[in-house]
């Protein structure tokens, strides 16, 4: 059974899909004022780019059972597992060093959806909570 709190899962969600909507810089050094280029620069995938570094903070924040819940919850949402291997789930989850969590998430694609999907399986909805999206 899901123990993680939903609430932390679909604020992951929204990271996970701010970070997936990045692209490649335009420009190595760009060098202008924000105004003048109306901010493109953050919809751009830089090393030091704050969405990453909120999407990485909010995984490396929760607990490692949160943590491998995490994993097993994209995995299920991935297809990789039923609800019904929740245990199986979460035993194959347990083979990612708990250090590495954050890492083999953020190299996911879609991670968001497959979070959101895997919640949806188990009748959880991200709409179902207020999550502060600034």
């Amino acid at each position: 059974m899901v123990t993680i709190n939903p609430e932390k899962v679909c604020f992951i969600v929204i990271k996970a899909r701010e970070f997936d909507e990045k692209t490649d810089p335009s420009d190595e050094n760009p060098g202008s004022n924000p105004g003048d280029d109306m901010s493109v620069e953050i919809l751009e995938d830089l090393p030091d780019d704050p969405t990453f570094v909120e999407l990485t903070g909010a995984i490396d924040a929760l607990n490692e059972d949160e943590g491998l819940e995490l994993i097993a919850l994209a995995w299920i949402g991935r297809g990789d597992f039923e609800p019904e291997q929740w245990d199986e789930a979460l035993a194959a989850a347990r083979e990612v060093p708990e250090k590495r969590i954050a890492a083999y998430l953020t190299q996911m694609p879609l991670l968001g959806d497959y979070l959101e999907e895997g919640l949806a399986k188990f009748d959880i909805s991200c709409t179902e909570f207020e999550i502060n999206r600034l």
